[in-house]
């Protein structure tokens, strides 16, 4: 019997940031058999022609393919790279700021050689380094969570039959936040089995500014559209943190509430209402500030973005009720081709 194929290529969604470069030197320094080809996708705007600005090594650069990405995000940028890649048995998604162990390419080999025929996907193993000689910032903390994240497209492996099965990524993710989930509990619901693998990749912590926890309830509308497809408990299927979105949201309500009764003259309503807003507030900026550095910039982000938080996560989480209204749940339909698990040897009696 011949073993099956670990031919694989590698495909990688980026908006051209710096990070690029010291992931393609690490994909090409890696020991092991290297892709057969490398699909860099172009997510800039439509108006940004300049090249790239990577250097990619000569190692790499015989088999490196960019494809315009057309900025819809990392989802759609995916399903453009590993369609357009030549066809192997296997699509490894990278992120353009990780970067691969220095065995990686042996690793990858090993895990794809123990996949069984039902196995449609096998996450690698990321670190997340964070500073030894002080508490983690909040950002940092935030990033250092992508260690235990499973199913993880910073480092991900799929069989491109079980990509086809499942129609790839689904592209209303227009985020990086989700979309990864999404398709792994589709893929499972299709039949198929995902593994965890040995290879290691290093995801550093990039750079942020004051507002990035912010900009990051964007989230919550994709929370929605996975509610509306996976079922309210998709948290524990997905093995997901929960967040404080029911916090966020009693908080906001205090704080309208507190505005109206005001504004209707009922003032001591108005008061208690703002007390609870108040008492809310401080509650979740010292869950931010206590765990961290406690700098003097730290502590008055996490106190200004502690009150502005709540209610972003609440607007972001009716705009998803709104924008995903009409998505039908999940309908599960395992997919016939997925092959049966391979019998386990019968041991020999001596």
């Amino acid at each position: 019997m011949t073993s099956p194929s670990t031919d694989y290529v590698v495909v990688i969604p980026t908006l051209g940031r710096p990070s690029l470069t010291a992931c393609l030197e690490a994909l090409a320094a890696a020991e092991g058999p290297p892709p057969l080809q490398v699909v860099l996708v172009d997510d800039r705007a439509l108006d940004d022609c300049t090249p790239l600005p990577a250097a990619i090594p000569a190692a790499l650069r015989d088999r490196t393919k960019v494809v315009p990405g057309c900025a819809r995000g990392p989802a759609a940028a995916r399903n453009t790279g590993w369609r357009a890649a030549d066809a192997t048995p296997w699509v490894v998604f990278l992120d353009d700021d990780v970067v691969p162990g220095p065995t990686w390419g042996t690793d990858l080999a090993a895990d794809l050689a123990a996949a069984s025929p039902r196995t449609a996907g096998i996450t690698a193993r990321i670190a997340v380094p964070v500073p030894a000689d002080r508490r983690s910032t909040d950002w940092e903390r935030n990033t250092a969570g992508l260690a235990t994240a499973k199913w993880i497209t910073a480092d991900m492996a799929y069989r491109r039959d079980a990509l086809e099965s499942v129609d790839g990524f689904d592209e209303r993710f227009r985020r990086a936040f989700r979309e990864d989930a999404d398709l792994a509990l589709r893929v499972l619901a299709a039949g198929w089995a995902l593994a965890s693998g040995t290879r290691r990749t290093t995801h550093p912590v990039r750079p942020a500014d004051r507002w990035v926890s912010v900009r990051l309830q964007a989230g919550n509308a994709d929370d929605v559209l996975m509610t509306r497809r996976h079922g309210r408990d998709w948290w524990h299927h997905a093995d997901a943190p929960r967040g404080r979105l029911p916090w966020h949201l009693a908080v906001t309500a205090a704080a309208g509430a507190s505005l109206l009764c005001a504004a209707a003259g009922r003032r001591r309503t108005a008061a208690v209402l703002a007390g609870l807003w108040l008492g809310g507030t401080a509650e979740f900026a010292w869950a931010r500030i206590a765990p961290g550095p406690r700098t003097r910039d730290e502590v008055v982000t996490m106190a200004v973005t502690s009150v502005l938080i709540p209610p972003s996560a609440a607007g972001h989480w009716l705009r998803g009720l709104v924008r995903h209204r009409r998505v039908a749940p999940l309908s599960v339909r395992p997919a016939p081709a997925v092959p049966e698990a391979l019998p386990e040897p019968v041991p020999e009696r001596v």
